[in-house]
């Protein structure tokens, strides 16, 4: 009977795996099948707005005859951290009011405030 030769994978510095030797002497190739990507219904969102969602809001513009998936991911990511930097703004004004509740009056001090949000004013009146 063979003596089995024990093979350790640890992952090296650049996250590969590394083959380490047994106690026969020699290294020995973990097969490992390469990484595949996760399916869509897996792992976390990469967006928080719902894609669909925001095809159909372009769909809506009739100057707009295609639009592919990375545009739709990178328009509904825009979206996100537009509305994340306002919220944030808006509850800056609501904390020197000393309130945890967001108002319309906080949006309107924010567009106010905030120099790259001048193309709203008006837009909430």
């Amino acid at each position: 009977m063979a003596a089995a030769a024990t093979v350790a994978v640890t992952t090296g510095p650049t996250s590969a795996p590394v083959a380490e030797e047994g106690p026969g002497g020699e290294a020995a190739q973990a097969a490992t099948p390469p990484p595949q990507a996760p399916a869509a219904s897996t792992g976390p969102r990469l967006s928080r707005l719902p894609l669909a969602r925001v095809k159909a809001l372009v769909k809506a513009d009739p100057d707009v005859t295609l639009a592919g998936q990375e545009a739709i991911f990178i328009l509904a990511r825009a979206a996100e951290l537009f509305v994340e930097t306002i919220a944030k703004d808006a509850y800056f004004c609501a904390q020197q009011g000393k309130r945890k509740t967001l108002q319309r009056k906080d949006l309107d001090n924010a567009i106010e405030a905030v120099d790259e949000f001048a193309f709203l004013e008006g837009t909430l009146d």
